[in-house]
Order: C-alpha cells, then sequence, then structure tokens
C-alpha cells in the first residue's frame, strides 16, 4: 500500500492519480476530511499533530507521501509544521515505511544564484524558517540511515484545478474572473515556474524509484525560463486575447499588508520576485531522460480548456 499525507490537495490528488495510473490501486488517502480520488482509494481522517493518529495513518504502507500543506499563516506553520514533519518520521520509522517528502523553495537564499540540490540554506522569514528547520530534520534522519527518505523539490507552482500561486491568482483566475492581470514587483526577471501534474508525476516516479531514496532531488521544469512579461505574451498568444496587466510595487504590498492579512503574510516571498529565480533541475533531468515535461504551452492551453469547461 503507498500512503498519501494531506491527500486533498493540488498535489495529492494528482499524485493519488498517478499511482493508479502506473503503480498501484491500493492507495490510501489521509487528511483532516479525507475524501476518495480514485474509485479504489480507501480514506482514513487524521490530525497528523496527533502522533497516534500519524501512526496509524502510515501503518501498513510500504510508502507515505508527504504533501501536506497548511494555510500561509506564519503562527500556524510555527505551531504545527514541525510537530507534524516530527509525528510523520516517527510513524513512519515505527512501521517500517519509506518517507517521499514534498518540499518546497522557501529556505532558499532569495537572490539571482542558481538554485541546486546543494545550495546552502539562507531562509528569509517565519515561513522560510520554518520550511528550513522541517528539511533539517529529515536530512538529519537521513544521514543516520534508520529509514529511507527522499526529498522531492519544487519551486513556485502554475497548473490546473486547485492550484495555489502567485501566478494561478494573479494571471489565470484573473483571466477567469475578467479582472486586469497583475504582476509583482518586477516583469523582467526570470521565472522558473513547475506544472502541478509534472511535480505529481516526478514525486511518483521518484518514490517508486529504490536507488532514489536518500537524497534530495528538484523536480522537473521547462527549462525555457520566461519572465513574467513573456509568459503573459505567451498567455494571450494561446489565449488568442492580448492581456493587459499591471505591475504591483513594493509599497502597495507594504501598504496592503497594514490592512490585509494575507498581503502581510506575503511579505516574506516578495525577494523572490526581486530576483531571478534559476531553479536547477539536471540531476532529475539526468537521472529519468524520458520524463515528458509539460511545456509552458501545453500548460497555458490545459488552462484555456479547463476555464473553458467550466463557463
Amino acid at each position: 500500500m503507498q500512503t498519501i499525507l494531506g491527500a486533498n490537495g493540488q498535489i495529492g490528488e494528482e499524485l493519488a492519480r498517478e499511482l493508479k495510473r502506473h503503480y498501484t490501486s491500493d492507495i490510501r488517502i489521509v487528511s483532516r476530511n479525507a475524501k476518495k480520488v480514485n474509485d479504489t482509494d480507501t480514506v482514513f481522517s487524521a490530525d497528523l499533530s496527533i502522533r497516534e493518529s500519524a501512526i496509524e495513518a502510515v501503518k501498513g504502507s510500504e510508502i507515505a507521501y508527504f504533501t501536506l500543506g497548511l494555510p500561509m499563516n506564519s503562527d500556524l506553520w510555527e505551531k504545527q509544521f514541525l510537530l507534524i514533519t516530527k509525528n510523520v518520521i516517527e510513524a513512519c520509522k515505527i512501521n517500517g515505511t519509506k518517507l517521499v517528502f514534498f518540499d518546497n523553495t522557501y529556505m532558499y537564499p532569495q537572490n539571482d544564484a542558481v538554485l541546486t540540490e546543494n545550495t546552502k540554506f539562507a531562509p528569509v522569514g517565519r515561513k522560510g524558517m520554518v520550511r528550513k528547520k522541517m528539511t533539517e530534520m529529515l536530512l538529519k534522519e537521513m544521514e543516520a540511515g534508520e529509514m529511507d527518505i527522499v526529498i522531492c523539490r519544487a519551486p513556485e507552482f502554475y497548473g490546473p484545478g486547485k492550484t495555489q500561486s502567485i501566478t494561478n491568482t494573479f494571471i489565470f483566475n484573473a483571466i477567469k474572473d475578467g479582472k486586469k492581470l497583475k504582476v509583482p514587483l518586477w516583469d523582467n526577471k526570470l521565472r522558473s515556474l513547475i506544472w502541478t501534474p509534472d511535480a505529481s508525476r516526478a514525486a511518483a516516479l521518484i518514490g517508486n524509484t529504490p536507488d532514489a531514496f536518500g537524497q534530495t532531488w528538484h523536480l522537473p521544469i521547462d527549462d525555457h525560463r520566461l519572465t513574467y512579461k513573456e509568459f503573459i505574451a505567451l498567455v494571450s498568444k494561446v489565449y488568442g486575447k492580448e492581456f493587459k496587466y499591471s505591475i504591483i510595487p513594493k509599497f502597495a504590498f507594504k501598504l496592503g499588508a497594514l490592512f490585509n492579512k494575507n498581503a502581510k503574510e506575503l511579505q516574506e516571498l516578495l525577494p523572490r520576485y526581486e530576483h531571478n529565480n534559476l531553479f536547477d533541475d539536471s540531476k532529475f533531468k539526468t537521472r529519468f531522460p524520458n520524463f515528458q515535461v509539460t511545456t509552458y504551452k501545453q500548460g497555458i492551453e490545459q488552462i484555456k480548456k479547463e476555464q473553458q469547461v467550466a463557463r
């Protein structure tokens, strides 16, 4: 059996579909209010901040995938994420379960440097510090060698369905709602964006590749990096309509943070939009040369189709 912890978000749902397609029909879906993704799934509703619940959640599992997310709330992250990570590690040890940890780039330095799996952590802000501590817990266990762990790290998302990201919010949700598109800080900085179904497919592949464990892997992206200006031009071409956009300056975010909690939580993520974001996925592509990455054009076409069907 393979178990997905935090299974009802975009990454977890796509992961469940991919596991069913290519690896196993014996899948357990775990979340606070667990719901089936595939007809053959079993469900287990659990609060993973409770140690006993975490142990029961992975019981009998060969592989557990940690895809759990929390709302963008620094207080909640500091209170819950480290505890949940500790509980899941202990649960996997007790049950002899391999752990595939889906990670992000919040702990990386926010500058123009090329980001590889060996980049030293230099988090900006409270949420970045939490992600650093979570990852360090896993690396410590990995070094100890008492359990099988692999870290799958993804840059910013864009994608269909429930995908949540600044790119989806400011561009594709704006298109859906008939609003003007927005870009944070600069439109001329290169972005590294991952198509969420690709992230899930790659995590499933790594999880089912025994010699991939004991390492960190950057998940694959379309390496034809685009600025937001170029990305929106491509969106306009695919949609057959020229989309105008405005650039949100830093002072507007700072002003918004005085009145809006979500804007306040966003503050520590802004440095990444002041620089080129250069995420290196060469390790993955060398090891898995046959993995087909969704191009930006293909991804945008899928989002457009999804929006048309939803009307």
